[in-house]
């Protein structure tokens, strides 16, 4: 079931085209990768699900209904614009946009110790916000962003501006709330992270939608059909590149007779970058 349908939405800004005639079907509980260039109308359609912005023409749906501002009340939305108020301190901060989603304070003082604890800065709890480095604040903005466990999350950005082991962190946060129930439209220019995490894609160049679908289904789409073999032998690890007509058990026995190690046999599938370069640019490097 799609928890979000985006139906022929179009958005003019006078006379630029924004979003022409754009369709996306979000599914329920799975990570849902919008892509594309910037200024390719990502934010605009966001900004749409949310209400921020009235589109020009279409209709967005909420699990089978035009969405509402009661709906748009249920979202986390983390925006790339992170937006903090700076000489508040960081836990009264935290309290007062947690009270804002509908959560008592007593709920939200004890959900926001578990998420302080987890992303370690409780002890900058009484701190002001303006002394927060850019990392601490972007922890902040994402815990403030879920803490009201929405059903529906929409992250922009999520991982800039952080560092490995925290950009990690965050990545290991998502897949915790897809794992408990949550849907998550996750918009970055990283396609590592979109390979890692992602279920399903929509690209949007220049205003329109190029492609939308299951994540594995496009990489599959543009892969041109090898094999790759992996194996180790007495003179070390080897690589080969094979056709996709091989007959794969009568490989695999061939090099077993030899007496060789099999480390790997898979489908060669193209990166997740260079099906972008290639939809966005036209330059081919599959």
């Amino acid at each position: 079931m799609a928890i979000i349908e985006c139906r022929e939405v179009c958005k003019n800004f006078g006379e630029k085209v924004a979003l022409d005639h754009v369709s996306v079907s979000i599914p329920e509980g799975r990570i849902f990768g919008l892509l594309g260039p910037n200024g390719a109308g990502k934010t605009t359609l966001i900004r749409i699900i949310n209400r921020i912005t009235i589109p020009t023409g279409g209709e967005v749906i909420f699990k089978g209904r035009p969405i509402t501002q009661k709906d748009v009340e249920k979202i986390g939305y983390m925006p790339e614009e992170r937006g903090l108020y700076r000489k508040m301190k960081v836990g009264e901060q935290a309290l007062y946009l947690a009270q804002l989603k509908g959560m008592s304070r007593s709920d939200a003082l004890r959900e926001l110790k578990d998420w302080f604890i987890r992303f370690g800065i409780q002890d900058w709890w009484n701190k002001k916000v303006e002394e927060l480095s850019k990392g601490m604040a972007q922890k902040l903005q994402f815990i403030t962003t879920v803490v009201h466990r929405p059903s529906l999350m929409i992250l922009d950005e999520p991982f800039s501006g952080f560092d490995p082991v925290n950009a990690e962190l965050i990545r290991q946060e998502i897949l915790r709330l897809k794992a408990e129930g949550a849907t998550i439209i996750l918009s970055t220019h990283n396609m590592e992270s979109v390979e890692e995490l992602c279920d399903d894609i929509a690209l949007i160049n220049k205003s329109k939608l190029v492609i939308t679908g299951e994540l594995a289904d496009i990489r599959r789409r543009y892969g041109n059909d090898n094999i790759e073999l992996i194996y180790t032998d007495a003179d070390g690890r080897h690589t080969e590149v094979l056709p996709r007509e091989t007959d794969g058990r009568a490989t695999l026995q061939s090099y077993i007779d030899k007496g060789v190690q099999i480390n790997a046999y898979r489908e060669l599938m193209p990166r997740m970058n260079d099906i972008f370069i290639k939809l966005v640019t036209g330059e081919d490097r599959i």
